[in-house]
C-alpha cells in the first residue's frame, strides 16, 4: 500500500482568505505559499484548499464561476502553478476543492439559462414551473440548508432550485452534459498537479425528479435534525453513486485521490461513499458531532470502524472545518457535540480554559486513532471562536437567509494571526482583515507559540511527529475500554482518555505525550500515548 498515502495521512484545510495574504485584507495563493514551510515544520502530509475559482464570492468561493481559472481575489493560474510546485518541492500534496451540485448564478451556463424561457442551458439546472393558478407557488416546499425557500423565481415566471443560497443554483446530474464537464474538469487540475479534491456536498447531487414535498430540514455536517423522518428526495440518494465510480477511474489514473463531504447521519449510509471504487476518504461527521462523554465518543469509534472495515476502507477522522464553531470554543460549552450555527455576544459563552483543555484531549485521540485525520487552520494554535462580531461585520449568507437567527460561520473564519508584533497580528502587511479579529488575538499568534514549549502549537508539532515514527495511522486497534475511561491499544502504543474522572498512570507503561500535564495520574479531560517499559 506505498501509494495509497491517504490511509493514514494528515490533512490541512486551509480557508484561504482567511490563512495569510500578501497584500491586502484577503488571504490569497501567495500567501499560502510562503507558508509551506510552517506546514512542512508542522508535520502535514498534504493539505486541502477550500475554493480559489472565479466567484461572485456570495458564499465565498463555494459559488462558482468558472471551475479552471483563479479569482484575481487569490491571484492567477501562474500563482497556483507556483503553489504546486513549492508544495511538491517540500513533499506536500496539495488537494483542491470541488463544488459540484451547484455553481454560482454568474456562471456562463445560467445567464444563458436565464436568459430564454427556451434556452437549452435550462436542462442544466432545475428550471420549473410554480404550482398555483399563476404558477405564484414554488414547485416544491423544500427549504435552502441556509434558510428560506430552496427556490426563486426568474422574470419569465419560472423558478430554479438552490439547496442553498439563491446565488448557488442547483445542477442536474442526470444530465449528461454536467457529468462530462466535471470529467474534464477533473482531469485539467489532475493535469496540473494536484493530488485529489474534496468534493463539497458530494451527497448532493442527485434528487427525486417527481420532486415531492419534504418539508423536513437538513443540518450542516450533522445531517439530519430528525432521525424519524421520511428518506430526502434531494439527499443521499443511491444513484449519486454512479457519478463517483466514474470520477474513480479517472482520478485513479493520476494516482489521486477522492475525499467525500457527505452529511449524512447513518454511518452505514455514510460508509457506501468508500466502497473500492468509489471515494478514498469520506469526513467521519459523526466524530465531530459527538458530544464529549466515554459512551458517545467509543460508541462513534467502534462503529466507524465497524462499517468502513466492512467495506475496505479506512476511517477519515476530523473534528472541525469552516462550517462549525471551533472546537476549542465547542468543547467549552455547556452541551458539547455538532454546536450551534455560530456564537452571539449575547449566547451563553464557552468557558475557554475547559474548552481547551477537551480540545487538546480530542485532538491527541484523534491523531492516534488508525486511518486519516484532518486539521482546521488555526486549530493547531488553539485559536477560539470569534463570539463577538459586530452585525455589520458577518458576510456568512446564512446570517442573512435566516434574519439573524442564526449567526452563522464568520466566527471560524477569522484571518490568523501569525506575528503579534505587527497590525492584525501580521495576517497581511497592511494589517488589514477582511474580518475583524478579536482583542487578544495576537497572544495566539505563531512567533507567541513558536517560544512556548507548552503551547498548543509545540504540542501538534510533538504529536505529528511521533505519529508516524510509532505508526497510529497504520497499525491495528484494540478496546479495552472499561467504565469512564477509553483504553485503546494502538499498535505498541496504548491511548488513554479521561473524561469527568481521573485515572491513575497504569504500571508498567511510559507517557510518550500528554493532552495536559500528568504526574502519577491522568486528570480529567486529557488524553496521553503510552509505551510498556521494557
Amino acid at each position: 500500500m506505498a501509494n495509497e498515502w491517504w490511509r493514514s495521512a494528515v490533512i490541512y484545510q486551509i480557508y484561504p482568505r482567511s490563512f495569510k495574504s500578501s497584500s491586502g485584507p484577503v488571504g490569497d495563493l501567495a500567501g499560502i505559499t510562503s507558508k509551506l514551510p510552517y506546514l512542512k515544520s508542522l508535520g502535514v502530509d498534504a493539505v486541502w484548499i477550500s475554493p480559489f475559482y472565479p466567484s461572485p464570492q456570495k458564499d465565498h468561493g463555494y459559488d462558482v464561476s468558472d471551475y479552471r481559472g483563479i479569482d484575481p481575489l487569490f491571484g492567477s493560474l501562474k500563482d497556483a502553478d507556483e503553489m504546486i510546485a513549492k508544495a511538491t518541492e517540500l513533499g506536500i500534496k496539495i488537494i483542491v476543492d470541488l463544488v459540484p451540485n451547484h455553481t454560482s448564478d454568474q456562471h456562463p451556463w445560467f445567464q444563458e439559462a436565464i436568459s430564454s424561457p427556451d434556452s437549452p442551458y435550462r436542462d442544466l439546472y432545475w428550471f420549473r414551473d410554480g404550482r398555483g393558478e399563476n404558477g405564484e407557488i414554488p414547485p416544491t416546499d423544500w427549504t435552502s440548508v441556509f434558510g428560506g425557500p430552496a427556490w426563486t423565481r426568474v422574470a419569465d415566471g419560472q423558478w430554479y432550485l438552490h439547496l442553498f443560497d439563491s446565488s448557488q443554483p442547483d445542477l442536474d446530474w442526470d444530465n449528461q452534459v454536467v457529468r462530462t464537464e466535471f470529467e474534464s474538469i477533473l482531469r485539467f487540475w489532475l493535469e496540473r498537479g494536484v493530488a485529489g479534491f474534496r468534493v463539497d456536498v458530494a451527497h448532493g447531487l442527485i434528487k427525486d425528479r417527481s420532486l415531492p414535498d419534504w418539508q423536513f430540514h437538513w443540518d450542516m455536517v450533522s445531517g439530519r435534525d430528525q432521525t424519524d423522518i421520511p428518506p430526502a428526495p434531494m439527499w443521499d440518494r443511491d444513484q449519486v453513486h454512479e457519478i463517483y465510480r466514474d470520477w474513480r477511474k479517472i482520478v485513479d489514473s493520476y494516482g489521486g485521490m477522492l475525499c467525500a463531504e457527505a452529511w449524512v447521519t447513518d454511518d452505514a449510509r455514510r460508509s457506501l461513499y468508500v466502497r473500492e471504487d468509489e471515494f478514498h476518504q469520506c469526513f467521519n461527521f459523526s466524530f465531530l458531532a459527538s458530544p464529549w462523554e466515554p459512551d458517545a465518543m467509543r460508541e462513534v469509534i467502534d462503529l466507524s470502524y465497524e462499517v468502513n472495515g466492512g467495506v475496505g476502507a479506512p476511517t477519515t477522522w476530523v473534528l472541525s472545518n469552516h462550517d462549525v464553531v471551533r472546537v476549542a470554543s465547542r468543547m467549552g460549552l455547556e452541551k458539547t457535540g455538532k454546536g450551534p450555527n455560530g456564537i452571539y455576544a449575547t449566547d451563553p459563552q464557552p468557558n475557554f480554559e475547559l474548552g481547551s483543555k477537551r480540545a487538546r484531549a480530542a485532538q491527541l485521540l484523534m491523531l492516534a486513532l488508525p486511518g486519516s485525520a484532518y486539521i482546521y487552520n488555526g486549530e493547531e494554535l488553539g485559536l477560539p471562536e470569534h463570539t463577538s462580531l459586530p452585525d455589520e461585520a458577518r458576510q456568512d449568507p446564512t446570517f442573512r437567509r435566516t434574519k439573524g437567527e442564526e449567526a452563522g460561520r464568520d466566527g471560524c473564519r477569522i484571518p490568523l494571526p501569525w506575528d503579534s508584533t505587527k497590525p492584525g497580528a501580521g495576517f497581511s502587511p497592511t494589517g488589514d482583515t477582511w474580518l475583524p479579529q478579536p482583542d487578544g488575538w495576537e497572544r495566539f499568534a505563531v512567533d507567541v507559540q513558536e517560544s512556548d514549549p507548552n503551547s498548543t502549537l509545540a504540542f501538534f508539532r510533538k504529536a505529528l511527529a511521533l505519529r508516524p515514527e510509532l505508526e497510529l495511522g497504520t497499525s491495528t486497534i484494540e478496546d479495552h475500554s472499561e467504565g469512564s475511561v477509553l483504553d485503546y491499544r494502538v499498535g505498541d502504543v496504548r491511548v488513554l482518555t479521561c473524561f469527568n474522572d481521573e485515572a491513575p498512570v497504569p504500571s508498567g507503561w511510559r507517557v510518550l505525550l500528554s493532552s495536559s500535564p500528568i504526574s502519577n495520574t491522568i486528570g480529567a479531560d486529557t488524553t496521553v500515548w503510552l509505551t510498556q517499559e521494557s
